[in-house]
């Protein structure tokens, strides 16, 4: 779960750091006091969108830190498999330092891609955001949302789907770029036999460029390998008087004088000897090199014109020979192809159908599971939502079979629902109030949390449009939600807020002359007061704030049911 989040110089925020608790967090404040820029800076922390205009204006630099306890298996788990490091006692540090222009992404000290953050995200949070409830409008997120529900089944067999998928489509593609006339078949065949003469008629050797470049690069570089060796020569030889070897030739004809008068001298007389052989043996094999050096016209042209020939068919087929040669084998079968283009034809209808077949077999299956988690997966909604307060609704999911295969089966699906006695069901977003929608996904997230064990929700007003009888039941679906799971909720309804397990308040102030957002942790009187004014507006009577604490105390009954 979410145990501490610090945030420096980001936005309205100097410096805050607050730590939450198990159970159901609320977050309460004035419209505009910077709840959202606390949403925000865990989501930046995650591996949101970040910029510059974020930091706090002034400021070096923006920070965001989340320290999370990772308890649950699957959770530390899933850290080991993404190659995530954990302390000894699970905890997971992730810390984003935004500048001008970079970001520092780190978790535990390590630092880390954008990528993996979201990975990370994705295992230990769930953030449902202003607005979100809107994706439900969109049919395509339908099946998503179910295929996350019952990934346990359903992901292995998608894998298998989308393979054979692949190989269908393959085949197909192949078999369609064989439907053409005689007279272009004949066409297509002479352009392969061509380009199939051209490269075997290169007898190209995959190792061969490389031995022409070296061989040619020696014979473009002859005159100054010969000037350079004549310099070399001069110097160690012993043609003139200074050169090296006639100089160590004096130098050892003078040591040879002394030695009997020292017999010390012998053993340096031996190693000016030894020198005076490696400078002669070098000297011989230099010049034996030197008359080896020959600049044959006929052989640099040939060499040229191979070079040549390499490089425009490189240029036509492939960018190294055996590249060329790939190429060459695939023009062969092409040939054959339409050599024997009836019976190549029919071998392929035969592989496309038999591929088809094996598609559909997969993509079975998938529909079969697909329709146990839905069945389960809506009975699981619909009691959500009558616990949210939809009396008479009736909650399923439509299957519709594709025209063509497709990657993702052969279905798309999509939310029906009705609310009313009487009325038929129609597609979720043909009918859904956007305060409805609001419930709705609560009761999607609810039971989704429990078949992905999320340790921590986040909701940013899930109380969008809804009061009254309404917003009591939603109240009671976030406290029984956060018997599970951590769950942090950002609201303007007092309902909800009188049932925190941890009640926290956002504020704006001015402090030097600078607006600043705050946070505080309530007590269970500052607590009521806030309820109070979530209540009564301007003014608190003593009538508003015995309302408040009887809602407080109302919601300490319903906890313990």
């Amino acid at each position: 779960m979410l145990r501490n989040l610090h945030i420096k110089h980001m936005a309205l925020i100097d410096e805050i750091e607050v730590s939450f608790e198990e159970g159901l967090n609320i977050l309460t404040g004035e419209t505009g006091a910077g709840k959202s820029i606390i949403l925000g800076a865990i989501t930046i922390a995650l591996g949101g969108r970040t910029g510059k205009e974020m930091v706090r204006e002034g400021a070096e630099y923006g920070l965001v830190e989340l320290l999370f306890e990772i308890d649950s298996p699957e959770s530390i788990e899933a850290m080991k498999q993404l190659e995530i490091p954990l302390s000894e006692d699970n905890v997971l540090i992730v810390s984003r330092r935004i500048y001008p222009n970079r970001v520092v992404n780190k978790v535990n000290d390590e630092l880390v891609t954008v990528s993996k953050l979201k990975e990370i995200a994705g295992v230990l949070i769930d953030i449902h955001s202003q607005h979100e409830h809107q994706s439900l409008l969109k049919k395509s997120n339908h099946l998503i949302i179910l295929d996350r529900f019952g990934h346990a089944n359903i992901e292995p067999i998608k894998v298998q789907v989308q393979q054979a998928y692949e190989n269908y489509a393959n085949r197909k593609a192949e078999l369609e770029g064989m439907q053409m006339d005689d007279e272009t078949r004949k066409r297509q065949m002479d352009f392969a036999k061509f380009e199939i003469q051209e490269i075997e008629g290169a007898a190209l050797q995959p190792e061969e460029e490389e031995v022409l470049e070296r061989r040619y690069r020696k014979m473009s570089s002859g005159r100054q390998i010969m000037e350079a060796l004549s310099q070399v020569y001069q110097y160690s030889g012993y043609e003139q008087s200074e050169s090296a070897g006639n100089q160590i030739g004096h130098a050892f004809s003078m040591i040879s004088k002394v030695t009997e008068y020292d017999e010390a001298l012998g053993e340096l007389q031996e190693q000016l000897a030894t020198i005076d052989s490696l400078v002669n043996d070098f000297n011989r094999e230099l010049s034996d090199y030197m008359t080896e050096l020959t600049f044959d016209e006929q052989e640099y042209r040939q060499t040229e014109e191979r070079l040549n020939q390499i490089h425009n068919l490189e240029a036509k087929y492939g960018k190294t020979i055996p590249l060329i040669l790939e190429y060459l084998e695939e023009k062969k079968k092409e040939y054959s192809r339409y050599e024997d283009f009836e019976a190549s034809k029919e071998r392929l209808e035969q592989e496309c159908k038999e591929a088809l077949k094996q598609y559909n077999v997969c993509a079975q299956k998938l529909t079969k599971e697909r329709k146990l988690a839905a069945k389960q997966l809506t009975q699981m909604i619909t009691q959500a939502l009558e616990d949210l307060n939809f009396l008479e609704v009736r909650f399923d999911m439509e299957f519709r079979t594709l025209e063509q295969p497709g990657k993702n089966g052969m279905e798309e699906a999509y939310f029906v629902i009705s609310t009313n006695v009487g009325e038929s069901m129609k597609p979720l977003w043909e009918v859904a109030s956007g305060g409805e929608l609001s419930r709705i996904m609560l009761a999607v997230k609810s039971c989704l949390a429990n078949e992905d064990s999320i340790d921590t929700l986040i909701f940013d007003e899930i109380d969008v449009g809804i009061s009254g009888r309404t917003a009591q039941k939603v109240s009671e679906k976030l406290s029984a939600l956060s018997r599970q799971h951590q769950v942090i909720c950002i609201t303007h309804l007092p309902q909800i807020a009188a049932m925190a397990d941890a009640h926290y308040k956002i504020e704006k102030k001015v402090e030097n002359e600078k607006t600043v957002t705050q946070i505080e942790v309530l007590n269970e009187q500052d607590s009521i007061e806030e309820i109070a004014r979530m209540l009564g507006g301007v003014e608190i009577t003593e009538m508003v704030m015995s309302s408040a604490a009887e809602m407080k105390d109302m919601a300490k009954r319903t906890k313990k049911y």
